[in-house]
């Protein structure tokens, strides 16, 4: 019992529940490059330890850099460290070990996962100290996340391509939208507290504005995806639908109500992610060779 009750308790702290956002696209990936080579189960199971290990890292790690700002921040000081549910030697120790399942699982992949394991590690990581230096660290955000689709294709094959790089960048433009997005509840404690964010910098309406453009660009890369593979309909009917999640998510934040920020920023980016892998791969399964996925 005492042992679930940690689980929940760290969980929690890495929000498990944002999974959703990166790991179907990690998985788009895998889908894309099993399409060229082939995959197995067992590449499938190491990706998602992989997957594991670097957002536990990275979001305990967060954990650890942020306390302080945490504990001030009346949207935050309810957060595990804050509260003293968990110490920071224990979370450091998470940390380590978070860390080191991800070097091991890219070592069970191939020789360039793991080469590049700890070099990506450093980058998300370092995600942990970009608003106090530039308003720019919604697009670091991004990146870390883009990574992930790069990093499964990579898995499979063994190299790099530019489908991959291109849904990197579809989701790196995505994943700073909604970013930006989410940082405007916290923009007088960003202001007030020396914090770099684009709200911060522009203010609400025009960052609304930039997180649309980002938004579309994310949508006009998604297509291009499917144009460099060569997709079929069903691809793009799951890109339209993720442009119309897109939209409506616009919609339902405005600069006078930023009230709904909550649904807009997991309930529908959580949509996003999985509406994609599932049209994808329906593509891929019903309008492919199925038996040239899974190594038959």
């Amino acid at each position: 019992m005492a042992i679930f009750s940690a689980a929940l308790v760290y969980g929690r702290m890495i929000k498990l529940s944002h999974s959703v956002f990166a790991l179907p696209f990690a998985l788009s990936g895998a889908a894309l490059a099993a399409r060229e080579v082939g995959i197995s189960l067992s590449q499938v199971l190491w990706i998602m330890v992989v997957m594991a290990g670097a957002r536990s890292a990275a979001m305990g790690f967060n954990r650890l850099a942020d306390r302080d700002v945490d504990s001030a921040n009346p949207r935050t000081k309810d957060r595990e460290l804050p509260t003293g549910a968990v110490s920071v030697r224990t979370v450091s120790l998470f940390v380590v070990i978070s860390g080191g399942v991800m070097i091991a699982g890219a070592r069970q992949l191939n020789p360039l996962c793991f080469y590049l394991s700890p070099l990506v590690l450093t980058v998300l990581l370092l995600y942990s100290y970009t608003k106090r230096f530039t308003w720019m660290s919604h697009l670091f955000l991004g990146l870390c996340l883009g990574g992930a689709p790069l990093g499964a294709w990579i898995a499979i094959t063994g190299r790099f391509d530019l489908p991959p790089i291109v849904l990197g960048l579809a989701v790196l433009n995505w994943v700073a939208g909604f970013d930006i997005l989410y940082a405007c509840q916290d923009r007088e404690f960003d202001i007030g507290h020396g914090l770099h964010s684009i709200p911060a910098r522009f203010g609400i309406t025009a960052s609304l504005n930039i997180a649309r453009v980002l938004h579309l660009a994310s949508v006009a890369l998604l297509f291009t995806v499917g144009y460099l593979v060569g997709l079929n309909l069903v691809y793009f009917l799951g890109v339209a639908a993720v442009a119309g999640l897109l939209a409506y998510e616009h919609l339902i934040v405005k600069p006078d109500d930023l009230s709904r920020l909550g649904m807009a920023f997991l309930t529908v980016n959580s949509a996003v992610s999985v509406v994609y892998f599932f049209f994808m791969l329906a593509d891929l399964l019903l309008l492919g060779d199925p038996a040239t996925l899974f190594n038959l």
